[in-house]
């Protein structure tokens, strides 16, 4: 890294601390209901300026509606108003030069209808009895944010590298736009490509289904479902963005966005291409460059990971185009429709090169390999969703859809084993290519019946699914021994293979009120049933007739698998304010079939029964701290191919043979999580911790031989559980008008003891992990910002046989982001990350230093922007990685995205509005 930039942003952030002229303020006081005086908790009180109503600060009132504001301003004079939910908006004006004031008690009137209807509130959080709302233009992002860039400022979100989001913990399942899907369930379409300026609240409610929240269920409570909101004066209009751009080494990027809402129409098209890994729709900007690889990871087992792509793990480089279009509308009272279409094409290249050592009882081995893969994907896509509403009290939903996927591949690979005195056993190798097909088709109906005013309700849901796959394989292999007993296997081969998979399924819910609204009685029943046919038909190549006519008996199979489910349950729910409960609890008869037309004599019938129960206790401290505790009882039964005595050998190398006396699996899992986030410090801090244990569990069973061939089968074990927790903490803190500095804290550990097999010794292995984390954001408004951060990966593996040593590996990823935004018009952003994995075999690169720099200058009235980026600037990216397991340690390392640089260019356009004000994301705000 550049000794001067490091020089200059120390400097920096040193002489930001000596920034003055500023007066201190603080304001506090008690906001209550002027009928009844009681204390409203959830008030919101902000702090505007005069002149142009700019928010400078904000917090919640308490149970008690005790609030307090603090901090640094440079202005004189503001008003501060005091926002609550059906009643008239207090404002005031505060002299800040006199530090303030204390307001004592502040009695809020009640709106009337006609109030409710003409007040518009701009507070920047209002906190209503189910849903977290937040005003958009309360919050600073940088020009030309995206819904993602808006996501990351707001108290309590939190959004990873690949662009998952979770609400104090909890993960963000569905993100609507105005109600409505937008683009299926890839929420990252929405939250990359939608713009903030065009936003006008983001709402957070519990995950539901629409049927659920028709009937006045309980959603889920693990999950998260974000709204955006659209103004209606930005709901009618088009807009949308182009960008391009190209670099050394020939790579480069296009994409493009076209947006146009008429009221409750709405029609979306979106299409993108590129060559450098991005997972697509990269506009080339600032933050988005190099598609969205703004960091880099390392895991606890080495692999190298750039926003959700696994540069290490084998992906690759990926070359991807594709195309999209959305369409939303209202045709008539009642009734919703929607589509999308979506069109995904990839080319992926990979080599690979492996070291494994491999750990018995009483020996070891070692084996290298190598491979080469090429991959080419094509996929079609369309979802629909029609809401009927037929009268006031019936429901209909249904959500059909439909994909086509076509890929070929072709590998080369070659391997070979040495014995514990680096003796040759076998070498193998491979040349593979294969083309197939697959037809998807699902469809959905719910239908919910209203019964009464109380909150009962009758649910029928009816889902099916069709499912086809054609595959056509070429393989030339051989597995040479230098065991002149052991026979060396070598295949010329063609295989087709057709398989159908048809599920059906009914479920009935008729839920009873008890108590109106609060006590509530379910009966439900459940019934699926799912059919597999496969037919492999494997053909040896004829040297005589140079055609694959030969019939290879063992390695082809025609059979039909089922599972079919039959569920009866029954339910408590009960609900009030601050305070919900459920318990549920379910009989399942279970049968699977197998019915083999090759081999008759393999065919199987097994009968299941198990109890499942589900229940749960969520209780809220207060309207940011709540405390959530569950309990599950689940079963899974093993696979058809783990109860099938057929045997494999595919593979020649590893024979496997399934059990036909396996039980299924019951798991018990407990989970607690407590979350608070503190209006009044700005503080918010997550807890989350989650027991799980299993009885009959399924492992695998491995014998090898003399030559290193495995023989595999399954197994019950008892003893199988896992503890997980994770806590997170942090806190912002204003230091004046101008400047803010946001903490976060947070650490995960896992705990696991595992049953296993190593060459049928049944033996114990614990693995222990524990990564803590750290890093803080200092912003300093339109001069720059600085967000460092530091994680510690910590693992360690213990086995209770001797053969076996106990491992532990400790890895190190630093990183560094900062932005640059002079001089004006220009931004200046650098994505630093240093990776050290100390545990990887020699000849295996273990750290790494990983640069991009982007520099960005808007022009034409920030309209277009003008991109220079370099990826990799240190020319240093690397995936070496060690994985270990109870009886093996493996080192590996694959292609990986090298140094390039890219000149971009990319241009918004936007007629919503009333003046089609395209300056949107360009708000002041001072906190």
């Amino acid at each position: 890294m550049n000794s001067k930039c490091l020089i200059t942003l120390v400097l920096c952030f040193f002489i930001s601390f000596n920034y003055a002229q500023n007066n201190t303020y603080k304001i506090s006081g008690k906001v209550v209901s002027a009928d009844e005086q009681l204390p409203l908790e959830s008030a919101t009180i902000y702090l505007e300026t005069v002149t142009d109503s700019t928010l400078i600060s904000y917090t919640i009132s308490d149970k008690n509606g005790v609030f307090l504001l603090e901090g640094k301003s440079i202005f004189k004079q503001c008003n501060l108003t005091v926002s609550y939910l059906g009643y008239q908006p207090f404002v005031t004006t505060i002299d800040l030069e006199k530090g303030g004031a204390d307001l004592k008690s502040i009695s809020m009137k009640a709106a009337n209808e006609l109030d409710a209807v003409l007040i518009k509130s701009r507070a920047p959080v209002t906190i209503k009895k189910d849903t977290l709302e937040f005003n958009v233009s309360s919050f600073k992002t940088k020009q030309d944010a995206t819904v993602e860039d808006l996501l990351k400022e707001l108290p309590g979100v939190e959004v990873d590298e690949e662009g998952n989001i979770s609400i104090n913990g909890k993960p963000v399942s569905e993100i609507l736009v105005n109600g409505k899907p937008f683009f299926g369930d890839d929420a990252t379409i929405a939250t990359r490509n939608l713009t903030k300026e065009i936003i006008e609240k983001v709402q957070i409610v519990d995950t539901k289904s629409q049927a659920q929240a028709y009937a006045g269920e309980d959603g889920d409570q693990t999950s998260k479902t974000i709204n955006l909101t659209i103004s209606e004066e930005n709901n009618k209009g088009h807009f949308g963005r182009l960008a391009a751009g190209y670099g050394t080494d020939d790579r480069y990027e296009f994409a493009g966005l076209y947006n146009y809402f008429n009221n409750d129409r709405r029609v979306s098209v979106l299409a993108g291409g590129n060559n450098i890994n991005s997972p697509g729709f990269s506009f080339g900007e600032i933050q988005k460059m190099f598609g969205n690889a703004s960091f880099m990871s390392v895991s606890s087992n080495g692999s190298f990971n750039i926003d959700g792509r696994s540069f290490g793990g084998g992906d690759g480089i990926v070359t991807s185009s594709n195309i999209g279009a959305n369409y939303a509308d209202v045709i008539s009272k009642g009734v919703d429709i929607s589509a999308d279409y979506f069109n995904s094409n990839s080319n992926s290249e990979n080599e690979t090169v492996t070291n494994r050592e491999t750990i018995l009882p009483d020996d070891r081995f070692f084996s290298n390999s190598r491979s080469s893969d090429l991959t080419d994907n094509q996929n079609h896509s369309v979802n629909a969703r029609l809401d009927i509403k037929i009268d006031s009290t019936l429901l209909l939903n249904i959500r059909p859809a439909f994909s086509y996927g076509q890929s070929q591949a072709s590998s080369l690979s070659s391997a070979e084993s040495f014995n514990s005195n680096n003796e040759l056993i076998n070498t193998s190798s491979a040349e593979n290519f294969s083309d197939n097909q697959r037809r998807n088709f699902s469809n959905r109906v719910d239908l919910t019946k209203r019964l009464g005013n109380k909150g009962s309700s009758l649910r029928f849901g009816f889902n099916t699914a069709f499912n086809t796959a054609d595959d056509e394989i070429f393989l030339q292999s051989e597995a040479l021994f230098q065991d002149a007993n052991q026979e060396d296997v070598i295949r010329n081969q063609f295989t087709q293979r057709d398989e159908t998979f048809n599920d059906l399924g009914v479920n009935v819910t008729f839920r009873q009120a008890l108590i109106a609204k609060k006590l509530f009685l379910s009966l439900a029943y459940e019934y699926t049933n799912n059919r597999r046919e496969n037919q492999n038909s494997t053909f040896d190549f004829n040297e005589i007739s140079q055609d694959f006519d030969v019939f290879n008996t063992d390695l082809s199979s025609d059979f039909t698998n089922t599972n079919t489910v039959s569920k009866p349950s029954i339910g408590l729910q009960y609900r009030v304010d601050k305070f919900s409960a459920n318990f549920n609890i379910g009989y399942v008869n279970r049968t699977l079939g197998n019915s083999d037309q090759l081999r008759p004599d393999l065919s199987l019938n097994r009968r299941f029964d198990a109890i499942e129960m589900n229940s749960y206790v969520n209780y809220n401290l207060s309207e940011s701290a709540y405390v959530y505790v569950n309990y599950r009882l689940s079963n899974r039964p093993p696979s058809i191919n783990q109860l099938q005595p057929f045997q494999n050998v595919n593979n020649p190398l590893n024979i496997i043979t399934g059990n036909p006396e396996l039980n299924p699996t019951n798991s018990h899992d407990v989970s607690f999580s407590y979350t608070n986030y503190d209006w009044q410090s700005g503080s918010g801090f997550y807890s989350y911790l989650n027991f799980s244990t299993q009885t009959d569990d399924v492992v695998t069973k491995s014998v090898i031989d003399e030559n290193l061939v495995r023989t595999t089968t399954y197994e019950n074990v008892n003893g199988n559980y896992n503890v997980y927790g994770d806590v997170s903490w942090g806190k912002k803190a204003t230091l004046d008008s101008l400047r803010t500095i946001k903490f976060n804290f947070g650490a995960f550990t896992t705990f696991r003891n595992a049953v296993n097999f190593n060459n049928e010794v049944k033996y114990n292995s614990t693995n222990l992990t524990v990564s803590p984390r750290v890093g803080f954001t200092f912003n300093w408004k339109d001069l720059f910002e600085l967000r460092p951060n530091y994680s510690l990966n910590l693992t360690e593996n213990k086995f209770d046989l001797e053969a076996i040593d106990n491992q532990s590996f400790v890895s190190h990823t630093l990183r560094l982001a900062t932005a640059t935004f002079l001089p004006k018009k220009f931004e200046w952003r650098n994505d630093i990350a240093f990776n050290y994995n100390p545990n990887v075999a020699d000849g295996f690169q273990r750290s790494a230093w990983f640069w991009n720099s982007t520099v960005a200058y808007s022009f034409m009235k920030d309209k277009a922007i003008l991109t220079l980026k370099i990826y990799d600037l240190l020319n240093q990216n690397t995936n070496a990685r060690r994985v270990a397991n109870g009886d093996f340690i493996q080192d590996t390392e694959s292609t990986v995205l090298r140094q390039y640089f890219m000149l971009s260019f990319s241009w918004k356009f936007n007629t919503l509005g009333k003046k089609g004000d395209t300056s949107g994301g360009d708000f002041i705000f001072y906190d």
